[in-house]
């Protein structure tokens, strides 16, 4: 069960990345975790959560848009070329749920997930991350 407000509401953060480049942010997302708990925010993991077959695109698109809606906030990476993703952001974009875009330093940046972000952070290690995230949930009083 995850961590609830006030009014009995999940204070949940969507976390978007392909699900070919997941494996590669281990580190990364254990830091997200970390630093989101401390704020009573529990990460979903979209690609973690959820496993799809062919076929059950409109199925996977309908429960991501739900879980979306659901969500405070949107954090977001994009190493790795992922439509997917970007639809996510244009989504919580229209929806005006706060985004947070994270690449690692020297990775290719994405224009439209920088365009339709609140915030960008570019770091160089996990704790880079760890930094630049407290410092962000801090101006957004979370």
């Amino acid at each position: 069960m995850g961590i609830e407000n006030t009014s009995g509401e999940k204070n949940l953060v969507y976390f978007g990345i392909s699900k070919s480049n997941r494996k590669n942010f281990d580190q990364e997302i254990r830091i997200i975790e970390d630093s989101l708990k401390r704020r009573n925010y529990e990460l979903l993991v979209f690609v973690d959560k959820y496993n799809f077959e062919l076929g059950q695109e409109n199925e996977m698109m309908r429960i991501a848009f739900e879980e979306i809606d659901r969500s405070k906030i949107m954090i977001t990476e994009l190493s790795k070329k992922a439509i997917g993703v970007g639809i996510e952001i244009g989504y919580a974009k229209a929806k005006n749920i706060p985004i947070i875009y994270i690449k690692k330093e020297g990775e290719k940046y994405s224009t439209t997930a920088g365009g339709c972000a609140n915030h960008i952070i570019e770091y160089a290690g996990a704790e880079d991350l760890r930094t630049q995230l407290e410092k962000i949930m801090e101006q957004m009083n979370v």
